[in-house]
C-alpha cells in the first residue's frame, strides 16, 4: 500500500549574491516535523558552505565545512555565494515486502540549496537537506557545467564536527574488510592504523589513513546518541571517516582505486549518496530508526513474492568445523594416496549429505538449504593470485546431483539456496551471470548466497569503490530479472538500496559466526552483539547464522563460542534478517528441546519494538509476526550477568497468549556451562510484567504464540 504524497509547503527565496555572507549559521534553518531536530546551513565569510545539527536546541554537530577535491578541476572548498533555496514537506506512508514491519512512515522536511561561484568559471551546485525526527541527511548534485562532460574526484570533504570526545563504538575504515572485533573508545582515542597486520582469515587489510568504517555509533556525555552513515550509495565509492582525534573532527574520506588513481568517476550531472546522521535520546531508537531506508527511491522490482523470508540450514558449518571440506579434489587426492584421515574428512556438498540436511529442515519447520562447494573450482579457489575463470557457476562435482537434490527438496517442501563464491574475481562472476541465473530460475531457485573472499581482482580495486559498488549493483540487477534475490558475503555495506531493489534481502559485512568456529582467541566477545545491534544493523538486514547448539564446541579442543544456549536462541530475534540459519549440524540438535524455539521463531514482521538496551552492554527486542501475529522476544547481554524486567504492554489488548521461556539456568555461564537452560510455559496477556536474570553471556528468548 502506498499513500499520497503531501507537499506541505513549497517557497523558493531568491537572495542578493552578498547575502548570508556571515560568520555565524543564521542564513537557513530547517526543522524536523517534530520540531526537535534542526539544521542550519550558511556560507562563512570565504564562501565555504557549512551546516550545524541541533537537538532539543542544542549543538549536536558544530559548525562543519562541506568540498571537494577533483582531477583537472579546481577544488572546490569556497567563494560560493547562494543563489536561491525551496523548502518542502513530505509525509507518505510506504509498505516493505518483507522486513522489520510491514508499514514505513517517510516524513520529512526538505531544503535545497542553490550555490554558484562568485568568480569564473561559476561552477553551480546543489545541496539537498532532510529533517526527520529520526536524524538528519544531506546529499550534493553537480548540474551540468559548461565545457565539462564528467567529474574525476580524488576526495570529498565533509565534516562531521564533534561537540565533544564522545564514547565511539568502531571498525577501521579499512577499503576491503569490515570482519573486525569493534572497539569501544573516545573519538581521541581511534587508532585504526593499530589494524594493519594481515588478517589471517583473506589476507585483506587496506587502511590507508586513521579512518573508521560506517556506521559510526557515538555516545555524547550528556547521553545523545548518534551514529553516521550513508544512503543510496549508487555509483559512487563507500565512504570512510578520517578521524581528527585532536579536534575531534570526522571528515569523509572515499575509498579509492590505485589501478585507476581516483575516487570517484561520474558523468555530468549526478547525485552523491547521503550522508546521514540518525540522532537518539534512547540507544533503542537507533534501531527502530528508518532514516537509510527512507532515503532510498522506492521499490523498482514490483512485485517480490516469488522470494519468501524463510529460516535455512546449511552443508557450511561443517567445513568451518574441519567435519568435511568444500574442495573436492582435495579430498579425492588424499583418498587416493590414503592419506591419514582422509576418510573422515571428505567432501560436504554430495547429495546424500544434502539429502540429509533436507530430511532435517523438513521435520523442523525450516524452508531452505544451503550447499557450498558444490561446484567445480574449490582447489584453485584460496591463495592463488590468478583466480580469474577459476569457478563454474554451472558446473556441479560428480558427487552432487543439483537437480536430484532440487527434486528432493521441492518433494520435502525446502528450496535450495545456490552459492556463489566468486573468489572476488567479479570479471568471471559476471561472464557468468545470465547463465547462472538462468539455471537457477529453470530449477526454480530463488536466492543464492553470494561471496567475495579474498583481494579484489583486477589488482588495485578494492571491495568498497566505485568499481565494486558498481559491480555489486550489477550482480542485484542482473539477479532481479530472473526473479533471484541476493545474499552477499564479503559485501559493500548496506546503505538502503533494499527499498530500491527488495531482493537485496541481507549481507554479511560484520565478523560473522563463523569466527567461532576457528579459535578461541578468535571468536566473537561477548560484547559483540550488544554492539553489533546499535552499528552495523543500523545500515539493514544480516546474515549473521545463529543456531550453535554444541556448546563448547566439541571438534575445536579448548573453543568455544562465547554465548550460552539461551543467547543464542535470542539472536534470532536480537539480529534481524528476513533469512535466518541454523547453522550447526543436525545431529547437534537431535531432540534437544530448545529446537522448538528454532521452528517456531518468525523471519519476517509486522512490527519491532526495541523495549532496553545499552550500547556494548545489553538489547532487549520484541518482534511481531507478520499473518499470524504472534510476537517473539528476545535478549542478549555482554560478560555481565543482569537482571531485566520486561512490561508486555506491547501486546494485543485481550488475548491470551501460549509463552515458552527459554532461559539461562542459574548457573549458566557463557565459558563455564553455556547449555544450562531453563524452559518454562505459561500465559501472559498485555501488560504483565516479569523479571529475569540473564547470565554472563547470555540471554532470553521467548515466543507468545496465539
Amino acid at each position: 500500500m502506498k499513500r499520497t504524497i503531501f507537499y506541505l509547503l513549497s517557497l523558493t527565496v531568491a537572495f542578493m549574491l552578498t547575502s548570508c555572507q556571515s560568520n555565524s549559521p543564521e542564513g537557513f534553518i530547517i526543522d524536523s516535523p517534530d520540531g526537535n531536530i534542526s539544521i542550519e546551513f550558511d556560507l562563512n565569510g570565504a564562501g565555504v558552505p557549512f551546516y550545524v545539527v541541533k537537538h532539543g536546541g542544542n549543538v549536536a554537530i558544530d559548525t562543519s565545512k562541506m568540498g571537494f577535491e577533483f582531477q583537472k578541476q579546481q577544488a572546490i572548498k569556497g567563494g560560493f555565494a547562494i543563489q536561491s533555496a525551496d523548502f518542502n514537506e513530505i509525509n507518505e506512508t510506504w509498505e516493505m515486502p518483507w522486513g522489520e514491519q510491514r508499514e514505513v512512515i517517510n516524513h520529512y522536511k526538505e531544503m535545497v540549496v542553490d550555490l554558484e561561484e562568485v568568480d569564473a568559471p561559476n561552477r553551480e551546485l546543489k545541496i539537498y537537506f532532510r529533517a526527520y525526527d529520526d536524524g538528519i541527511g544531506f546529499r550534493y548534485e553537480f548540474p551540468e557545467w559548461e565545457g565539462v562532460e564528467e567529474l574525476i574526484i580524488m576526495d570529498e570533504f565533509t565534516e562531521f564536527n564533534m561537540t565533544g570526545d564522545h564514547t565511539c563504538w568502531w571498525i577501521p575504515g579499512d577499503w576491503d574488510n569490515y570482519e573486525y572485533k569493534y572497539n569501544t573508545t573516545k573519538i581521541s582515542g581511534i587508532d585504526a592504523i593499530k589494524y594493519l597486520v594481515p588478517n589471517s582469515h583473506s589476507g585483506r587489510v587496506h587502511i590507508v589513513e586513521n579512518s573508521v568504517n560506517t556506521p559510526v555509533t557515538l555516545k555524547t556525555e550528556d547521553g545523545l546518541y548518534l551514529s553516521i552513515h550513508e544512503a543510496n550509495l549508487t555509483d559512487y565509492s563507500g565512504m570512510t571517516l578520517k578521524v581528527d582525534t585532536a579536534n575531534l573532527d570526522l571528515v569523509s574520506s572515499l575509498v579509492g582505486s590505485d589501478r585507476l588513481g581516483y575516487k570517484v568517476k561520474r558523468a555530468l550531472p549526478f547525485k552523491t549518496p547521503w550522508r546521514t546522521i540518525h540522532i537518539a535520546d534512547r540507544a533503542g531508537d537507533l534501531i527502530e530508526s528508518n532514516l537509510i531506508v527512507n532515503m532510498n527511491e522506492p521499490n523498482r522490482l514490483g512485485d517480490v513474492s516469488w522470494f519468501e523470508p524463510m529460516k535455512y540450514v546449511g552443508i557450511w558449518w561443517e567445513m568451518h568445523l574441519g567435519v568435511s571440506t568444500w574442495d573436492y579434489e582435495i579430498t579425492q587426492s588424499m583418498n587416493s594416496f590414503g592419506g591419514g584421515d582422509a576418510g573422515e574428512v571428505g567432501h560436504g556438498a554430495t547429495t546424500e549429505n544434502a539429502k540429509r540436511y533436507i530430511d532435517f529442515a523438513a521435520a523442523n519447520n525450516i524452508g531452505g538449504l544451503l550447499v557450498e562447494g558444490w561446484n567445480t573450482g574449490w582447489d584453485r579457489w584460496a591463495g592463488f593470485e590468478d583466480r580469474e575463470g577459476v569457478f563454474d557457476f554451472i558446473t556441479p562435482y560428480p558427487d552432487y546431483d543439483l537437480e536430484e537434490v532440487v527434486r528432493y527438496g521441492r518433494e520435502k517442501g525446502v528450496e535450495l539456496i545456490m552459492h556463489h563464491e566468486t573468489s572476488s574475481a567479479p570479471r568471471t562472476y559476471e561472464q557468468q551471470l545470465d547463465t547462472a541465473y538462468a539455471l537457477m530460475q529453470r530449477l526454480g531457485i530463488h536466492s543464492v548466497k553470494t561471496g567475495y573472499v579474498g583481494k579484489i581482482i583486477p589488482k588495485g580495486e578494492y571491495h568498497h569503490g566505485q568499481w565494486m559498488v558498481n559491480h555489486y549493483r550489477k550482480v542485484l540487477e542482473t539477479s532481479a530479472k530472473y526473479e533471484i534475490a541476493i545474499n552477499a558475503h564479503e559485501p559493500i555495506k548496506g546503505t538502503g538500496i533494499r527499498r530500491t531493489l527488495p531482493n537485496a534481502i541481507a549481507r554479511e559485512g560484520l565478523r560473522g559466526q563463523e569466527y567461532n568456529a576457528w579459535s578461541k582467541d578468535g571468536s566473537n566477545p561477548t560484547e559483540h552483539i550488544p554492539i553489533v545491534a546499535f552499528t552495523r544493523m543500523l545500515s539493514g538486514p544480516i546474515d549473521y547464522t545463529p543456531g550453535v547448539f554444541d556448546l563448547p564446541i566439541k571438534q575445536r579442543e579448548n573453543n568455544s563460542v562465547m554465548t550460552t544456549l539461551a543467547q543464542q536462541l535470542a539472536l534470532y530475534v536480537v539480529i534481524y534478517g528476513p533469512i535466518q540459519m541454523a547453522c550447526d549440524l543436525p545431529e547437534n540438535y537431535g531432540d534437544h528441546p530448545a529446537l522448538q524455539f528454532i521452528r517456531d521463531v518468525g523471519v519476517d514482521w509486522e512490527q519491532t519494538k526495541v523495549l532496553d538496551g545499552e550500547i556494548g552492554d545489553f538489547v532487549t527486542i520484541a518482534r511481531e509476526e507478520r499473518e499470524t501475529g504472534n510476537w517473539f522476544v528476545g535478549s542478549a547481554t555482554d560478560e555481565n550477568g543482569r537482571e531485566i524486567t520486561i512490561t508486555f504492554d506491547f501486546l494485543e489488548e485481550g488475548k491470551t497468549y501460549q509463552a515458552a521461556i527459554y532461559k539461562d539456568g542459574a548457573d549458566a555461564h557463557w565459558d563455564d556451562n553455556p547449555q544450562s537452560l531453563d524452559i518454562e510455559k505459561i500465559e501472559i496477556t498485555k501488560g504483565q510484567e516479569m523479571t529475569f536474570q540473564l547470565a554472563p553471556g547470555g540471554g532470553l528468548a521467548i515466543s507468545l504464540m496465539q
